[in-house]
This record gives structure tokens, sequence and C-alpha cells, in this order.
């Protein structure tokens, strides 16, 4: 019988149905591993479930000769928390679970954009504090985002489902910056240069994995190019965004306003961004429904089952 650990507390369907499985092993914290434990881990199980900020680096990976384990059954569509390439030398597989978490991310990237632009938190702290001396004129104006432009960063499965929630909700131009030009089912303009791309938007969104590749991708000079009204929203990876040159932006106005639910050392935010009325901060909400998590964890059991079968997992990374 297959060992395996799952790192965090899951929903309990996911339990229930990962019991049957093998023999189970659920660790009650939901703080991520430390170094020691990653290292145990490999040592004395089959399968890992690891997830967000588990970080098995190539160091990790290193320190365990002859890994016990064969599968990392990452919970969550992002990865980049895993040396994939070291795993694999290591001959260790990795899996994800991509797709599940498509909506429920761009519900929340569409929340921040609208909690930004129409100054919501701002206005629930001040009537929160007793402050509110009742309706005028000019209280709390917004930006409207009907009819206006975004950029969306990265047009995979959620930037896509971004851009349709903005040109069928909101009737919003779509602008966007990939690697390569996509058929969208809307109107859409192609920018092959960033920096061109958010000079033109009213909003920006963030919809890119997390790598090497696109760490720090809006630094300093991308904030420069956009406009002083813009708002940025980050759902993708926190060190997608310079976190200090966000600050600076915010501070000297070459940006209007910010919705996060993802930070750079995340779960440290610094307090420049908490005193800001502007910015709206969440705690990682993305995927943070019942019915998502539960079928994060039927994915990454999935992938598990058809591992443990000697066939080829559907979402090997």
């Amino acid at each position: 019988m297959k060992k395996i650990l799952i790192t965090r507390p899951m929903p309990q369907p996911v339990i229930d149905r990962a019991s049957k499985l093998g023999n189970i092993v659920v660790r009650p914290k939901t703080t991520p591993l430390v170094q020691q434990e990653m290292i145990s881990a490999l040592q004395e199980y089959d399968i890992i479930v690891p997830t967000l900020r588990d970080c098995f680096s190539a160091e990790i990976f290193l320190q365990v000769n002859k890994p016990r384990c064969k599968l990392l059954a990452n919970f969550g569509a992002g990865y980049n928390h895993i040396d994939v390439n070291a795993a694999k030398e290591r001959g260790i597989m990795v899996t994800n679970t991509p797709g599940s978490v498509t909506d429920a991310t761009a519900d929340i990237a569409i929340t921040l954009m609208l909690m930004t632009a129409r100054r919501a938190g701002e206005g629930e702290r001040l009537l929160r504090r007793g402050k509110w001396t009742g309706w005028h004129p000019t209280q709390l104006l917004g930006l409207h985002v009907g009819g206006k432009t975004v950029t969306i960063v990265g047009m995979g499965r959620i930037g896509k489902a971004i851009a349709h929630r903005c040109h069928f909700g909101f009737g919003m131009k779509i602008n966007y910056a990939s690697r390569s030009e996509k058929e969208l089912p809307f109107p859409s303009k192609y920018f092959n240069n960033l920096q061109k791309a958010l000079a033109d938007a009213d909003i920006v969104f963030l919809a890119v994995p997390g790598s090497t590749e696109t760490r720090h991708l809006i630094d300093k000079n991308e904030f420069s190019s956009m406009q002083n009204h813009a708002i940025l929203v980050n759902i993708s990876r926190g060190d997608v965004i310079a976190e200090s040159a966000l600050i600076k932006a915010l501070q000297e106005g070459e940006v209007g306003g910010a919705g996060l639910d993802v930070y750079e050392f995340e779960p440290e935010i610094p307090n420049a961004l908490i005193q800001m009325e502007n910015v709206t901060l969440f705690p990682h909400l993305g995927t943070a429904s019942v019915e998502v998590r539960t079928e994060m964890g039927y994915m990454a059991l999935d992938n598990i089952e058809q591992f443990m079968m000697g066939g080829k997992p559907n979402n090997i990374v």
C-alpha cells in the first residue's frame, strides 16, 4: 500500500477520497513545509501532495540521494515552488491542477478591479470607523470601468476568462500581451511590446505563470509606461511585480491604484501598501471556494490514481 502525504488540511471530501488510495497522512499545520520536513517526506513517502510555498528546491532534492517519493502531485495550477528539473533528475514526476482554478481566479480579478476602481474598500473602512457623514455629490468618486480599455498580460486560461468577463460584462476594450497572438471570441488587440500594451490601458491585469522569466516582469520602467490613473490588478504570482517599484509608483502618482491577491514576500506585506487607501489587498483568495478547492483536490487525486495504475497522469508538468 502506497504511503501518501498531504501537506496541508484539505476539504473533507478530498480527504475521504484520498483515504481509499493508500496509507494517507494529512499534516495538520496550515503553514508551508520547512526544509527538514521536505527532506523527510521525500525519504518516507511514495507520493506527496504539496502546495503553494512548499519549496521543493534543487537544494532540497540534492540532500536526498535515493528518494522513496516518485510523485509530487501538486495542489494548484502554479508550481514555481517546485524545481521540476531537479525533481526529474531524482526520478520524481510532478503534476499540477490546471483548469479547475480558472473561473474562480478570474472572478477575484474582477472583484479587485471593481473594488479598487470604485474605492469600495476605502468606503467600507470609512463607514466602519464611524466617519461617514452622509451622501454628497463628490463623495469617493472613482473610475467607471464600463467601456474602458484593459490590457491583460498573459492570455492563457485565466487571461481569457478575465477578458470574457471584461468584454461581455462591461463592454471593455481588450488589449493583451503574450508570447503569441491568440484567436479569441471577441474583439481584441495583440501587443508584442509590453510597455506599449501597458501605456494603452486604463486597467492592467497580470495573469502570467510564476517563473524565473516572469519575476519582476513589472518593474519601474513598466510603471513609468502606465497612465497615471491606471489600475494594476495581480492574481498571478507576487514576484511578477517588483514590490518596491510598485510602492514608489503609487507614492509618486505614476499609477492610480492596485488590486493585489498575491505578494512578492507572501505572507509578509509592506506596511506602505497596507496604509494606502488606493490599494485593495486580499489574502490570496483566488481559488478560495469550497467547490473549487474540492475540484483541485480531486484533480490531484486523479493524477495520483493514474500514476498508481502505471499510466501517464493528465497533468504532468
